[in-house]
């Protein structure tokens, strides 16, 4: 039975006075990136038309994902040490899954508005699965650049997760989704792609090479700009990936989400100081992460276990960042904590037991609270997102993955009609 009105329903954001938002739900959002708009959104439109009717836009969004949770089985068979190097078609399967990934990702909406089946639960289903797909996606773009379980893999594999969690923490206060010239979920991805197919061609050395090695002569171009001869002997393209992506979050992407958010709060004359409260979970999260990982007693990197760890975190950080979008959506409190984080903690907390004068803990210990964590994500996630979609979907009076025999045949009827004229 569905929930109503009691506390576990408000608690979840799905009890009727929250869910009632739902039936005046708009969706907004700004994309400013040329790429986007001059070159993607035709191939998109063209692409749409080549969908069925009968698909509902939740469909869509799920074939997307299945094309990452393909590759991530391809990845654990073929290169589980995440340095490789795999055959070349292995890389190229990652490059094409991430791309079908972000064109269902970006179909899915315009097939809910050619099926008449826009809801609020289709921002909710689209925006939850980008969520789970942040560790996922970024786990192939560490193994296509070799980067194994070094501290720049361990950041490529975590770090998409910061500027998710900003973007919907901004979507939360502005009720739009601001994309800017340049963002993740294009140019990011685009990039991504172009790494996975270099990787295939030329092989996942390439980003460990010396620069000088990799330039050869041309190598004098870059001491133009000051290089020494021996920096460039030392410096490669890994190590100016993990540069430019710090730089790019701290003085581009989180600075224009936190603008937004103080605009939109003083365009309603609300305190600012009070937001900054609710990075609280994100903290946690990311300070808990690095103290596990970078521990020098933890045996999570040394023993392979970071695929593992990451899927965890997919469920860890999608629950965290769906709740962001479902309170966004049902006009509710910002959700502050999700129980989820508890065993992330403890995680890292036992990593550094020696810290405090304590033994470590052994690697077959250190595994099984890994393998334990698993297990209580996964249960605790699918758990929560059945509740809240079945609940969605019975007070919209919608399917989720389905859409209505009767609506299917208003569609073909509206589109024979089309023909006609």
């Amino acid at each position: 039975m569905a929930p109503n009105n009691s506390k576990k329903a408000a608690a979840e954001c799905v009890s009727d006075d929250a869910l009632i938002h739902l039936k005046s739900y708009k969706y907004s959002a700004v994309d400013k990136s040329p790429i986007s708009h001059y070159i993607l959104r035709p191939y998109w439109n063209t692409f749409v038309e080549l969908l069925p009717l009968w698909l509902a836009p939740n469909m869509v969004t799920l074939l997307g994902f299945m094309c990452i949770l393909f590759n991530i089985g391809l990845l654990v068979v073929m290169m589980p040490d995440l340095e490789g190097p795999a055959p070349p078609w292995v890389y190229y399967s990652f490059a094409f899954g991430l791309f079908m990934y972000q064109t269902f990702d970006n179909v899915d909406g315009k097939q809910a508005r050619r099926t008449g089946t826009s809801s609020g639960l289709g921002e909710l289903f689209d925006h939850g699965i980008d969520s789970l797909n942040c560790t996922l996606a970024s786990l192939l773009e560490t193994a296509a650049m070799g980067l194994g379980t070094s501290k720049a893999g361990v950041f490529t594999a975590l770090c998409p997760c910061l500027p998710m969690f900003f973007s919907t923490w901004e979507t939360y206060h502005t009720h739009t989704l601001y994309l800017g010239v340049i963002n993740g979920p294009t140019e990011g991805l685009l990039l991504a792609c172009t790494f996975m197919i270099l990787s295939g061609y030329y092989g996942p050395g390439i980003w460990t090479e010396p620069l000088a090695d990799l330039l050869g002569s041309r190598a004098s171009i870059l001491s133009a700009f000051g290089l020494s001869d021996e920096l460039l002997e030392s410096l490669t393209i890994r190590d100016l990936w993990v540069t430019v992506i710090v730089l790019s979050l701290l003085f581009t992407h989180i600075p224009f989400c936190i603008y937004h958010v103080v605009k939109a709060r003083r365009a309603k004359g609300l305190p600012v100081a009070p937001v900054f409260l609710e990075w609280t979970p994100m903290a946690v999260f990311t300070l808990s992460t690095g103290a596990w990982l970078y521990s020098p007693y933890s045996t999570l990197c040394s023993e392979n276990h970071l695929v593992l760890f990451c899927i965890i975190m997919s469920f860890v950080f999608g629950r965290m960042t769906t709740k962001m979008i479902l309170a966004h959506l049902t006009r509710q409190p910002f959700p502050y904590w999700t129980v989820m984080l508890w065993p992330l903690v403890g995680g890292a907390v036992l990593a550094n037991l020696p810290l405090i004068g304590l033994p470590a803990v052994s690697a077959e210990f250190e595994y099984l609270y890994l393998l334990g964590y698993l297990i209580f994500s996964a249960v605790v996630y699918f758990r929560w997102a059945w509740l809240v979609t079945t609940s969605i979907c019975r007070f919209l009076g919608i399917n989720c993955l389905t859409i209505p025999h009767e609506k299917q045949k208003q569609n073909k009827a509206a589109l024979n009609g089309r023909k006609v004229d």
